[in-house]
């Protein structure tokens, strides 16, 4: 895959422009604050009326409107909203209001690929998906770094499209850590993929099944926490730092040995069958087909689904054993605040 990082990219070319920024949630913020600290200077934010991000977006400085009176003055406008929101977004204010010639961002393939988005043909339209959470890519922005950018032009109309997209990836601070060209249907299948096998759900249901197994056993619910989720982010963060071979350098001989042994015996043919399944559904639209019916109907399967997680018996011992921690760690700053106080008075 290509790699461009800041010398490869004209930050010239987005401080000229006028963007519009569609959503103010966790992209949408760390997007605009990104660019306007790269020198960007002319940013509007599109919002309902009703947003509950409104009050924030206007805190940070900048003038909110509509989504189609943001849109209608814009050489840029990124969709930084919910991928199910895009296509009554685009049919209702966007398409209706952007100018031809202008340039259309999307931070996840989904929409465009799916086709709840059909850009018009005079538009330039072109993926930005930083590798990160927003906040998390914001704070590594003011530190002076960033994170890995994934990008991709689906149409240039302009003759300009791909100079536009890294001159935009690079203001978010992705061309200090690396700029990857690849395609809106690669970015948008991996990241589903990968999502719903390893990030999100098979790492979840993974978790939360060995932890009842453990706690159905008749092992303290709070030590089957530590073995199963707790300790967890520790051995990902070394996977992060050192890649899984480095990482098992560098845990006990029991541990490493074991993972050996046991490691193909859960993720075997019939998780390998599992996620054929998965990439295909992904593949097909199927999900997406799902995603938006649920959607279109009130999101009561999401929301469901989202209320038996929170329900479930590790997160009632998470949050006791947080909160254990939350009153060991007031005690120690109340410790702290009468020893810097000074002996009471009459000890002196």
């Amino acid at each position: 895959m290509p790699v461009f990082h800041d010398r490869d990219c004209d930050l010239s070319i987005i401080r000229g422009k006028r963007v519009a920024i569609i959503g103010y949630g966790s992209q949408g913020r760390t997007h605009a604050l990104n660019l306007r600290d790269s020198g960007v200077t002319d940013i509007v934010i599109g919002l309902k009326a009703a947003s509950v991000t409104r009050a924030k977006a206007e805190a940070d400085g900048f003038a909110v409107m509509t989504a189609g009176e943001a849109t209608a003055g814009a050489d840029v406008v990124a969709l930084m909203v919910s991928d199910e929101a895009h296509r009554d977004l685009w049919t209702d204010e966007i398409e209706p209001n952007i100018r031809p010639g202008a340039a259309l961002i999307f931070a996840h393939g989904l929409s465009v690929r799916f086709g709840l988005v059909r850009p018009r043909a005079d538009l330039d339209v072109i993926l930005a998906s930083p590798k990160g959470i927003g906040p998390r890519i914001r704070d590594l922005y003011e530190e002076g770094q960033g994170v890995f950018c994934l990008f991709g032009v689906q149409q240039d109309f302009s003759g300009g499209a791909h100079a536009l997209g890294l001159s935009y990836a690079a203001a978010l601070g992705c061309g200090r850590k690396g700029i990857l060209e690849t395609t809106f249907a690669a970015e948008c299948e991996g990241d589903l993929f990968g999502e719903q096998v390893v990030l999100c759900g098979g790492t979840a249901e993974l978790v939360d099944a060995a932890f009842m197994k453990l706690v159905e056993a008749g092992y303290p619910p709070e030590v089957a926490w530590f073995e199963t989720f707790y300790e967890l982010k520790l051995v990902t963060d070394l996977m992060y730092e050192r890649g899984i071979a480095g990482a098992f350098a560098r845990i006990s001989n029991t541990a490493e040995y074991g993972a050996y042994l046991t490691g193909p015996r859960i993720i075997g043919e019939p998780s390998r069958t599992a996620m054929d399944h998965v990439l295909t559904e992904v593949r097909s639209g199927v999900f997406v087909d799902r995603l938006m019916a649920d959607y279109d109907a009130g999101s009561p399967e999401l929301l469901s689904r989202r209320k038996a997680l929170g329900e479930r018996t590790i997160e009632a011992v998470g949050a006791h054993l947080n909160a254990v921690a939350a009153e060991a760690r007031d005690q120690e700053s109340g410790k702290s605040r009468r020893s810097s106080s000074g002996p009471p008075r009459g000890e002196r």
